[in-house]
């Protein structure tokens, strides 16, 4: 079987080659096509798979090439991690929305909305040449802002294309050990779209354990969402939200901070990643070690505006560990290609799952996957509050593709301007010429 990997010089494909290297299965991957724009990149990452590999007789195959027809010819499975304006792009967006006094954060307010401009129209192409050269392909995208990302490409391939996210992953993980139940077999009630949703249940044996931990203010200091947000607003809740709606309740703190920082965080991931790459370039460079090295700091400064903002200093041990979007990702795999039926956290078309949002929405909720792929499970309605922020950053979701469809500069600002993070429609026309002014990518939205 054959995997193409889009963003395969990306920094965390070797997350995704160390699960495929514990499948010794019938029909697992045999082969892996690496594609990049960047040559460079590409050779710093196959080093690293090239170490990964040593131990096992039976690796993967990895090939890489700059030629994206190349990489998709033959593929059964496609996975997609692309990141259109590397991370100079990231820094680019945080800066112009934080000089405007408003989030820049890569897949959440202004940096979100600039992000997703500049990704959907090459998206779009992906999914055309994979509708063309591997029609009977899965997509997995990895590429944020996920759901908005899934939804561009689902307008070609449909539901061959799967978003996945290891935020709800890893707080179902949290929340399941500190209650003492199984994460493999407790049920997670999850629901909202990527990057803004709640965790509104967890059923061992048939009963909603999320009561008691709700109760005890002990136990939620014990994990990370819960000291994010604080016992007082999660008893008001009723729920733990996804790590990222912290930009959503606590906002005015959450700017200050990464006004305040240093550097944000994407111009740390721009200059640590940068060192990563320059090292492997130099011969004699243990490559595992070095990329394992530059991981571990990673992880450790993961949202460390965040917990500055709410005052819980540096993350725990326990907390360091991610949802695993690599396992996720494997999960998702086989069972499709093997219809080993199981249960993930996806983003997928709505089908009627939530009743605020149409068919074709997509949405991150739980879903029974099998050989036919990823199906919604029914969900509860959502509160009156949740139901405003999903339905409001929906709107924005399809203002930004009918932008990135139609090169308005007028539905750009539409997007920016509904968005709750974004106050002003001024702000919003000054981010649209301060993106377009930083990215030639944005450069497209020149018409009325």
């Amino acid at each position: 079987m054959k995997l193409t990997i889009l963003g395969g010089g990306g920094f965390r494909v070797p997350l995704v080659y160390g699960a495929l290297l514990g499948d010794h299965a019938e029909g697992r991957v045999t082969r892996i096509a690496l594609h990049d724009v960047d040559a460079g990149r590409l050779d710093a990452v196959a080093g690293v798979l090239a170490e990964q590999a040593a131990a096992h007789k039976d690796a993967p195959e990895v090939g890489a090439t700059t030629d994206l027809d190349e990489a998709l010819r033959g593929a059964d499975f496609v996975f997609s991690a692309i990141r259109v304006g590397g991370l100079e792009g990231r820094a680019a967006d945080e800066r112009v929305a934080l000089a405007e006094g408003v989030l820049g954060q890569e897949t959440v307010g202004a940096g979100g909305i600039a992000y997703g401009l500049r990704t959907v129209p090459v998206a779009v192409d992906i999914a055309r040449r994979v509708a063309e050269l591997a029609p009977d392909a899965w997509v997995i995208n990895f590429t944020n802002p996920a759901g908005l990302v899934t939804e561009a490409m689902s307008r070609v391939l449909g539901d061959r294309v799967i978003g996945i996210c290891d935020s709800p992953v890893g707080l179902g993980r949290r929340v399941a050990t500190t209650l003492g139940a199984d994460p493999a077999t407790a049920w997670i009630d999850y629901v909202g779209l990527n990057h803004l949703g709640w965790l509104r249940g967890l059923r061992v044996g048939g009963h909603d354990q999320l009561p008691r931990l709700l109760a005890d203010t002990e136990a939620l200091a014990s994990f990370e969402e819960g000291r994010l947000f604080g016992p007082e607003w999660l008893r008001t809740l009723g729920a733990i939200p996804n790590e990222y709606l912290h930009y959503y309740y606590f906002n005015r703190e959450t700017v200050r901070a990464y006004q305040e920082a240093k550097q944000t965080r994407g111009a740390f991931l721009h200059t640590q990643q940068a060192g990563f790459y320059e090292e492997m370039r130099q011969p004699g460079t243990p490559a595992l070690a070095t990329w394992r090295r530059t991981l571990a700091e990673r992880e450790a400064t993961y949202m460390a505006a965040n917990r500055e903002a709410a005052g819980i200093g540096e993350r725990d041990d326990d907390d360091l560990e991610s949802g695993g979007y690599e396992k996720v990702a494997l999960a998702l795999m086989r069972a499709v290609a093997r219809d080993e039926r199981t249960t993930l956290i996806l983003n997928v078309r709505n089908r009627g799952t939530l009743s605020v949002l149409d068919a074709d929405a997509v949405v991150e909720v739980p879903c029974f996957v099998d050989a036919n792929g990823a199906h919604p499970v029914a969900v509860d309605p959502l509160p009156l509050h949740a139901v405003g922020l999903v339905t409001a950053v929906k709107a924005v979701e399809r203002e930004v593709l009918t932008a990135a469809e139609s090169g308005s500069r007028a539905v750009a600002v539409k997007a920016f301007a509904l968005h709750p993070l974004v106050d002003s429609v001024n702000v919003a026309r000054r981010l649209v010429d301060g993106y377009r002014a930083e990215h030639p990518g944005l450069r497209y939205l020149n018409r009325p």
